[in-house]
């Protein structure tokens, strides 16, 4: 259960994620405003092109991909919250397992703005993560239990 709660909140960290990326991406050097990571993953991968398609296909695998990162998290939170998840996450995939599969180049060889962009929206994205896993955890342990405390089944809602 805790990977699916932790599934869950990373798909709506990468709301928060996505909603960081487009309002950094307005304040890049206008040479620099070409298409994020996750668009150029797919390009490499499937050599698509910037139609509609390619562009829905990299929403929801940006989506899918923040999805599966965040089925970890219950594994390593011990070890590693929230922002610090977030950062490791871009560590492993953009100086890690992206470039070793060369399908892009490291972060190291981007523009500098490019890479602070991607590290503060992972910095949303995993505090985002932390937040929505918490509260899941809380939900399940308290709103949603059925059998709730003798002083709530005797409140009356007015």
């Amino acid at each position: 259960m805790r990977m699916i709660f932790g599934a869950v909140a990373g798909l709506c960290a990468t709301m928060v994620m996505t909603m960081a990326m487009r309002r950094l991406y307005a304040m890049l050097p206008p040479g620099e405003r070409y298409p994020l990571p996750p668009s150029e993953i797919l390009v490499s991968l499937c050599g698509s092109t910037n139609d509609r398609a390619h562009t829905t296909r990299t929403v929801l695998a940006h989506f899918l991909y923040g999805s599966l990162s965040g089925a970890i998290y219950p594994l390593v939170r011990s070890k590693l919250e929230g922002p610090g998840y977030g950062l490791a996450i871009w560590a492993a995939s953009y100086l890690g397992w992206i470039p070793a599969a060369g399908i892009l180049a490291p972060a190291t060889e981007h523009p500098l703005s490019r890479n602070l962009l991607m590290l503060v929206a992972h910095v949303a994205w995993g505090t985002a993560l932390a937040a929505g896993f918490r509260e899941l955890e809380l939900s399940r342990n308290d709103i949603f239990t059925r059998d709730p405390a003798p002083d709530v089944r005797s409140r009356q809602i007015t």
